[in-house]
């Protein structure tokens, strides 16, 4: 390997370990010694911190960036082992002024080949659900954790979900929604900050970026599970409410 790929290799390492929320330095020469690589790793930030909303999201957005432009550097991103398997990056579809944003887990085998966000039955019930408290589809934004699909659909490892989170943030601070629908527990569990059954996540008020979340059932899981159509009902009908009580206050 020559100096160019390793200070490339070295590069993404550094920033993937940024995206996870750790503070990296740089170690002297005379520190080196102590065995730590020449980088010193502080733990991620709590949940707390993780999700206090900036002073004003839109200021961390760089001048010029776009919806359009996340998409394509989520359709070249490499930065983890994710895209080395997947037929097609599926960044996201929606307008850019999605007053809710629905987030998932990650694409599954119909998204991985047609680069959108749930486009089989899943997506299919997603869209009945949505147009139950007269929303439309192509109102709302609609991405996932990670853009790149897990291989068998398992669930998103933690540094994967790491390298894509900063490409969600953008997108937030971008569309400025607001309110978010966390779908599944997974998706629930990582915008809540901890690991936690749906049954809880349901509960209490949540936030992300500063940003309302409704976590409820995956529509993937209410096909398994027809019992769990009913809380999810009566999750999208908390939705609408709370959308409704923004946007009259806004």
């Amino acid at each position: 390997m020559g100096d160019s790929e390793l200070r490339d290799g070295l590069r993404r390492y550094l920033e993937q370990r940024i995206a996870a929320g750790e503070k990296v330095r740089l170690l002297a020469p005379t520190e080196r010694a102590s065995g730590a690589g020449g980088i010193v790793r502080t733990a991620p930030p709590s949940a707390a911190a993780r999700t206090a909303p900036a002073a004003d999201p839109k200021a961390a957005v760089a001048a010029g960036d776009s919806i359009a432009r996340v998409a394509a550097e989520v359709d070249k991103c490499t930065g983890c082992r994710l895209h080395a398997t997947r037929t097609r990056a599926v960044p996201g579809v929606g307008p850019a002024n999605a007053g809710v944003v629905f987030i998932g887990e990650g694409p599954g085998a119909e998204e991985d080949a047609q680069g959108k966000p749930f486009v089989g039955p899943a997506g299919q019930l997603l869209t009945k659900i949505i147009e139950s408290v007269n929303l439309r589809r192509e109102d709302v934004f609609i991405t996932n954790i990670v853009k790149c699909r897990p291989p068998k659909n398992r669930d998103p490892e933690p540094d994967e979900v790491a390298a894509c989170e900063p490409f969600l943030k953008r997108q937030l601070a971008l569309l400025s929604p607001k309110v978010i629908v966390a779908l599944g527990r997974h998706a629930g569990s990582w915008l809540a900050g901890a690991p936690e059954s749906m049954a809880a996540l349901r509960t209490g008020v949540r936030t992300y970026e500063g940003i309302r979340v409704f976590p409820t059932y995956h529509p993937a899981a209410l096909l398994r599970n027809p019992q769990w159509k009913r809380p999810v009902w009566e999750d999208i009908q908390k939705v609408r409410a709370e959308y409704d009580r923004l946007s009259n206050e806004s």
